[in-house]
Order: structure tokens, then sequence, then C-alpha cells
């Protein structure tokens, strides 16, 4: 039995990625994994404090004009191209791909999100957490990857940006997968917790299981699960919540 065979801890529960809401506005094609705007499914509307998963692509020139938050954890990751942040706490950022925005709502803000590029699209995940408290005061950080060879998994997002990961407001903890063909990683789930997993490139099987991009899964019993790359290199998000 290889990495990619081992049984998980328990059952995996799949959302395809064809099955996701999807709404093309022309500048923005966007699908989202649980109900959002004007896709509404009550079996999906959301996973512990994970509230939304956007798939974003943004036409060159384009985006979200200055609207306001609040009480949510919102985090952008950025695939291809780049997008232009500005806030009313004073940020101003232009991310670029593999880089992530953590921006904590708290008490109200307002922000905006545009793709600065003439020509280029761009396409990121949009996600929201649920945050462990009402009405904090807002905050804005941010995960950069570090030179040279990326591990299979990083640390991205944690409650006390631990490692250098961003800092969210809540028990949970983002992982980043980038396996090469044939490679794997494991993740521990401790017993109470629950597992997300959201494929973005590549074959990736879980605990035998497998996804592709656009895919999500979730499974909530306590374990090891292994994640495992076929012949492509595979690039996915793993969210650890209580």
């Amino acid at each position: 039995m290889n990495d990619s065979d081992t049984l998980p801890p328990g059952p995996i529960h799949l959302r395809p990625a064809a099955e996701r809401g999807h709404a093309n506005h022309g500048w923005l094609d966007t699908w989202h994994s649980f109900s959002f705007a004007n896709y509404y499914d009550p079996a999906h509307m959301g996973f512990r404090s994970l509230r939304v998963i956007n798939q974003d692509r943004i036409a060159p020139g384009a985006g979200f004009g200055t609207h306001p938050h609040r009480d949510m954890e919102i985090f952008s990751y950025v695939l291809e191209g780049a997008l232009q942040h500005a806030d009313s706490m004073g940020n101003e950022r232009v991310l670029q791909p593999g880089q992530i925005q953590l921006m904590s709502a708290g008490s109200g803000v307002t922000h905006s999100e545009f793709n600065p590029s003439s020509d280029e699209g761009t396409h990121l995940l949009q996600i929201w957490i649920e945050p462990s408290a009402k009405g904090l005061v807002p905050a804005y950080t941010e995960w950069h990857p570090q030179s040279g060879p990326a591990p299979a998994k990083t640390l991205v997002i944690s409650p006390d940006g631990r490692d250098g990961s961003a800092t969210i407001r809540q028990n949970a903890f983002v992982h980043r997968l980038l396996l090469p063909p044939g490679g794997s990683a494991a993740h521990d789930l401790a017993e109470g917790r629950g597992l997300w997993v959201q494929a973005i490139r590549g074959g990736l099987r879980v605990g035998g299981v497998p996804l592709a991009p656009g895919d999500g899964a979730s499974a909530e019993a306590a374990g090891t699960y292994v994640f495992a790359a076929g012949e492509e290199p595979v690039e996915a998000l793993v969210f650890d919540l209580a």
C-alpha cells in the first residue's frame, strides 16, 4: 500500500468543483464552494468557522470597489496575476502569486481589491472565516513564501502567527500544500477538530480519495490524513478548524 492508498481515519465528504455555485459578471468569473451572494444552497452554508471559498478570476483593470466588512476574517490567496489592495486602516499593497493577505474586519473596515494589470487576468481564492469574537479591533497581516525550495506542507495562517504565518482571530490553522509529482505529506487531525481541503492544481489524493482542481473535501475523524500527488505537481490549501 503506497501513500496515495493509505486509508483515512474516517469518511471524506467531497464537494465537487462542478457542483459549486457559479456567476459570470463579465469582469468577474467566480465559483462559490458555499452559499454566497445570489447563490444559496442550504446544504452548503460553510464548514465549521469556514464560511466562504470563492475562486475568482478578475479581468484586467477591473475589481471590487471600496466596500465595507465587519466581524469576518477575510484572506486572499493569489494564484495568477496580481491583486491591488487598499483599506481604511491605511494598508496599500500589490500581492503577487503565492502571497496571502489577511484582513480582520472586526468592528468595521472598508477596502477595495483590483487587478492592476491592463492585459493580464488575476486568479485568486477569496476565503472568509468567522472570528472567535465580534467587535474586535480591525487588523491586517500577510504571509509571503520564503526563498528557496518550498516545503511540501507550509503553515500560512495560525492564531498566533507562528513560523512567520499570517495571524487570524480564530482557532484555525491553514497550510499550503505544494507536492511534486509522486510526492506526499501528512496531517494529524486532533479529536474534536475538522479538516477541509481545497484542491487548486494537479490530481490530489486524500487518503486514497481523488480530488480534481476546484474540488473540496471535509473530514472530522481524528487521525492522520495523507495527501499524495499523481503525475502532476499539486497545490492545495488544508484547513484545520476547531
